[in-house]
């Protein structure tokens, strides 16, 4: 009873609150506390739940998004020569990029410090990439593909995925030149490449038959291709992977841009192509491990004949910051239906579609790279894939110095602090002010905690019980690549070693958090029952 009236109070007053003017109501904010010690356990991530994608294109090499200081003001009007750009997408946002070294040591010294975690190797141009078993591979790939995987190239995938601890997950060649007379799905070029990986000690973790079969003809697909084809198809698939590659994980269906929404990017389809529903791709995939989707809240200024845009001055609103709940709702419904009880795997999301926008790689993007992994850990998302590591504007680091750009802080830190275990941090998040939290990563009994101070303006506190460690991160400009961590800027040392990033510890009580900053709090002393 006396639990029940201290409950009816505090809502009481945060309604009252409501009504204040918003200087009054920043200031009573003080009255919030986070207790480290009592909050409940509600879910647990993968030990890979931050992840990350490797274009397909960036192993083979090939026509990549452009980036925005050669973008010609007008578009092209001319044919894609094959495989230049994906069906239906203008070739003048491509350009041609070498494949990616992946032997480079900065590149796999960042990788290997956000391990573990889950390399997928994938995309569009994956529906339509050839496996050249071969040692003279073909100069041009044969009829029905659109580029080629050579063994060479393929064992540099393999071989950073073991160096950097990130087992590959990927998606199965699905264009015409991999089908039958019949134009059902044949499974001999997957075969060949899945036991070329498992002969080389490669992993493949987990696979899609197809990457976003939402855009089946975009992906390649032969004409015509609809979801009783897709349902075929995966039939086959699935009876292939279970019989010869039993200890793969298999996610489906891998589909992308859905939502109940007017920003949902895969609404009314692209272009003149029509979206193939998710709620019709996964009614036959009900024995797949986990419900794979796709998740971007717009398409990029990149691709701005599509629609679907953002701005930068909208990348802090709760209107942005909560569309990946969105797509979620929209996936859980479907994933219910077709999947019960199956976790949930965003196989591919970043700021926007079509190669990011110019402010992905900026301070800006943080915010929404770690709200999301918040949001989704305590909603049944066991692995989040961020697009990319390397390529475009979304990428964690620079294409092409290997540098990390300010996601890759907000990454690391997420790596070092956040364990598995999901925690009720005792906050309803509100306009301004985010908070997550999670069992502290190695350290028994110890608590980490995620606050976002998402206003442009104003400061806002919260109380908390116990001594922390605190880092904060912030920027001179939200839309810098120079990131301060507690007032210090972030950058590689001497033969690419990584800064300390040490917190400065802080007593327990009321804490400022200034506008437009992210903070990390860690109590390692929390002796928090469910992180024991």
């Amino acid at each position: 009873m006396l639990q029940f009236s201290k409950n009816a109070l505090v809502s009481a007053v945060l309604v009252a609150l409501a009504t204040l003017p918003l200087l009054v109501r920043a200031e009573a904010s003080t009255s919030e506390r986070l207790a480290p010690s009592t909050m409940k356990a509600v879910g647990t991530v993968d030990e890979r739940y931050q992840s990350y994608n490797v274009e397909m294109l960036e192993v083979t090499g090939g026509k990549f998004w452009k980036p925005y200081s050669d973008i010609d003001a007008s578009s092209s009007d001319g044919e894609a020569e094959a495989g230049s750009a994906p069906s239906g997408m203008d070739p003048g946002l491509y350009q041609y990029r070498a494949p990616l070294d992946l032997a480079n040591k900065r590149l796999r010294a960042m990788a290997q410090a956000l391990a573990p975690a889950y390399m997928r190797i994938s995309g569009t141009w994956a529906n339509t990439t050839y496996f050249a078993d071969t040692d003279t591979p073909p100069k041009d790939p044969p009829k029905g593909y659109a580029g080629v995987l050579t063994r060479q190239q393929w064992l540099a995938g393999i071989e950073f995925s073991r160096a950097v601890d990130a087992p590959i997950v990927t998606s199965m060649p699905t264009g015409v030149g991999t089908r039958g007379p019949d134009g059902v799905w044949q499974p001999d070029q997957a075969r060949r490449w899945l036991d070329f990986t498992k002969a080389q000690g490669g992993t493949v973790a987990a696979v899609e038959y197809m990457n976003e079969p939402t855009m089946a003809a975009m992906g390649g697909a032969p004409e015509g291709y609809d979801a009783q084809v897709y349902g075929r198809d995966f039939k086959v698939f699935e009876a292939f992977m279970r019989k010869e590659f039993p200890d793969t994980k298999l996610l489906a269906p891998g589909s992308v841009g859905e939502a109940d929404a007017d920003w949902a990017v895969a609404k009314g389809g692209y272009g003149n192509q029509k979206a193939l529903p998710a709620a019709d791709l996964a009614a036959s995939t009900g024995d797949a491990d986990a419900f794979s989707y796709h998740h971007y809240g717009a398409a990029s200024q990149r691709c701005k004949s599509m629609g679907f845009q953002t701005s930068r001055d909208q990348a802090l609103s709760e209107d942005w910051l909560s569309r990946t709940d969105k797509t979620l709702a929209f996936y859980r419904d479907v994933r219910d239906q077709s999947m019960p009880g199956k976790p949930f795997w965003n196989t591919e999301t970043a700021d926007s579609a079509c190669g990011g926008n110019p402010w992905g790689g900026t301070f800006l993007d943080t915010f929404r790279y770690l709200d999301q992994l918040g949001r989704l850990a305590r909603q049944e998302v066991d692995v989040v894939f961020h697009n990319t590591l390397v390529a475009s504007d979304y990428g964690l680091l620079d294409e092409n110095t290997f540098e990390p750009k300010p996601n890759y802080w907000g990454a690391l830190l997420w790596r070092r602090l956040m364990g598995t275990t999901v925690l009720d941090a005792g906050f309803a998040n509100r306009a301004g002010l985010h908070v997550y939290a999670q069992c502290l990563r190695g350290v028994p009994g110890g608590v980490a905690m995620l606050v976002l101070n998402t206003d442009r303006q104003k400061p806002d506190s919260l109380s908390i019980t116990g001594a922390a460690s605190r880092h904060t991160l912030a920027a001179a400009s939200l839309t810098d690549k120079t990131v301060m961590l507690n007032g210090t800027a972030l950058q590689l040392g001497t033969d690419n070693d990584l800064p300390a990033m040490n917190g400065s510890a802080t007593a327990g009580g009321e804490l400022s958090f200034e506008p437009a900053t992210i903070t990390f709090l860690s109590v390692p002393l929390a002796k928090n029952q469910a992180c024991m």
